[in-house]
């Protein structure tokens, strides 16, 4: 699978049912020389073996090369198209798929349809939980590998932009960590305390980073592990100049600012409500300052979208979108807990999103999984 962390940085993850001699990914662009990587070894159990390597950084060149091989086999060649800033950038936007393989299946061929046999998205902006449980080999299996290689394919050559959800990873950082794919994080080729050992043992943990996706800029956040770093951060990146001055400013965090809907019972009884509330109360506010213009969620399991005001102030312009895109196989939430007055569309079923950018123009087209509209916007600059 992989994955895209950071500007003009790749990992791919593989497996294997048995250890595989000194494997070694390669990538390389077209008519230049090779680079070989070394990949970090997990066992996972006895005929589960993974193998995760990072490259970069990539130029800014329309087409990257890669394939992973040992002394005896090869895979067959990859190949990942990079879009400039004036070309149409498709992005496929999902959230939410875990413990609903079946549904996923057909959100997934409702995808393949859409694009059609001659098209595929750029890049895939996944808006977390994956997966029901990490730790569970079953659950990556069933829930995403299976159903991402029996539709699609699209996980070998379309980078995923991955936003880690409540389910996505283990949160305790210690070295015995249960997460058997995702523990591997952005940060990992530029942070000099970092090495093999930290990334094998599963010590280290950070989610957050920022990317372009053509004219638009995007910062990822971790809703789960609210820290100090990660608020710097985020003032950081709002206030740079790549996140200022992008046509487009996204920022996706799985748990959204405004939940409507949610078990009543975890809600209430159990405190769900609290989850994330600093999204809300802390970041919300430096989304609004910043200008920031689409803030894209999963975690409640249904489509919602709300476009408001940046501010009250009437003296200050410029709107900010929400959306929730809950809806790419888990079970849907559909009773009411809260009512914030602010959402246009409501959509209580499976569904995912094409999210085209192309120089000035974004297209947001939320999609059900039987393939009809049920939500269009767009934006000229």
């Amino acid at each position: 699978m992989l994955f895209e962390h950071g500007d003009n940085y790749y990992y791919v993850v593989w497996e294997t049912s048995c250890t595989s001699g000194a494997p070694l990914l390669e990538w390389w662009y077209d008519d230049a020389s090779r680079h070989s990587i070394e990949p970090w070894y997990r066992k996972i159990d006895d005929t589960h073996h993974r193998y995760t390597a990072i490259f970069g950084p990539v130029a800014n060149i329309s087409h990257v090369h890669y394939k992973v091989n040992n002394y005896r086999l090869s895979t067959k060649q990859y190949t990942i198209v990079r879009r400039g800033e004036a070309e149409l950038n498709r992005v496929l936007v999902i959230a939410d798929n875990q413990n609903g393989p079946t549904e996923f299946r057909k959100v997934l061929t409702g995808i393949q349809q859409y694009y059609g046999a001659s098209s595929k998205p750029d890049t895939i902006l996944h808006v977390g939980d994956a997966v029901q449980n990490v730790g569970s080999l079953s659950n990556w299996q069933r829930q995403l590998f299976a159903p991402m290689e029996d539709r699609s394919g699209l996980h070998h050559t379309t980078p995923t932009i991955f936003v880690p959800g409540n389910h996505d990873h283990d949160k305790r950082r210690v070295s015995s960590n249960r997460n058997l794919y995702m523990d591997m994080y952005h940060g990992l080729y530029d942070t000099d305390e970092l090495g093999k050992t930290a990334v094998t043992n599963g010590s280290y943990h950070r989610f957050f980073h920022s990317l372009s996706v053509g004219s638009a800029r995007i910062i990822v956040l971790d809703a789960e592990c609210a820290s100090k770093e990660e608020s710097e951060f985020l003032e950081r990146e709002l206030k740079s100049l790549a996140f200022q001055s992008a046509r487009f400013r996204i920022v996706a965090v799985h748990i959204p600012p405004y939940i409507e809907f949610w078990d009543p019972y975890g809600w209430n009884k159990k405190n769900e409500k609290h989850w994330g509330e600093h999204i809300r109360l802390e970041y919300d506010p430096l989304f609004r300052k910043h200008n920031v213009d689409l803030v894209i969620s999963g975690h409640q399991h249904n489509y919602q979208r709300s476009t408001v005001s940046h501010s009250t102030n009437s003296a200050r312009s410029g709107t900010i979108t929400y959306a929730i895109v809950g809806g790419a196989g888990g079970m849907l939430d559909l009773e009411r807990v809260e009512d914030w007055n602010m959402y246009n569309v409501t959509y209580l079923n499976h569904h995912f999103v094409a999210l085209d950018i192309k120089d000035r123009s974004l297209s947001w087209t939320a999609v059900s999984s039987t393939g009809s509209v049920i939500d269009h916007f767009a934006v000229q600059r």
